[in-house]
């Protein structure tokens, strides 16, 4: 019997919930649960976020950040690290920020049933897009 060799980036790019860090102005880690899709063969890391959260006022001090996926059991693990650059917040429904944010959604969760409103909502809630070029990434298969 052949085992199958553990990718930690197909487990990211499988993955649809994370923990986000970023690093706190006194130098802590700050860690968040996010939603995050990865684009594997872009090697880049997408997450939605508000302009006024405090892993946004960390990435805009510090562009520095690493994102951790498990597996739905727990027995694998997967965590990207990279540079990371935040597109909006954007005041025009139809502008190039909020538009960032319709591909995400399409990448992440297809379709959305009412495009105007989910438009207005980004602009409403100052969505802000994540975008990390990963640079490395690692993990384990604990089975």
């Amino acid at each position: 019997m052949t085992a199958i060799a553990f990718n930690p980036r197909t487990l990211l790019a499988e993955s649809r919930l994370g923990v986000l860090a970023t690093i706190k102005k006194d130098g802590r880690p700050q860690l968040s649960p996010v939603m995050p899709s990865y684009d594997q063969e872009a090697g880049v890391l997408y997450v939605s976020m508000t302009e006024r959260s405090a892993k946004t006022a960390n990435l805009r001090r510090d562009p520095r950040a690493a994102l951790e996926v498990t597996s739905p059991d727990g027995t694998a693990w997967a965590t990207a690290e990279g540079t990371v650059t935040l597109v909006g917040p954007g005041t025009d429904p139809h502008g190039t920020e909020v538009e960032a944010l319709v591909d995400y959604y399409r990448i992440a969760a297809g379709e959305h049933p009412d495009w105007d409103e989910y438009r207005s909502v980004m602009v409403s809630d100052r969505r802000v897009l994540m975008v990390m070029a990963v640079d490395h990434v690692y993990g384990a298969d604990l089975r």
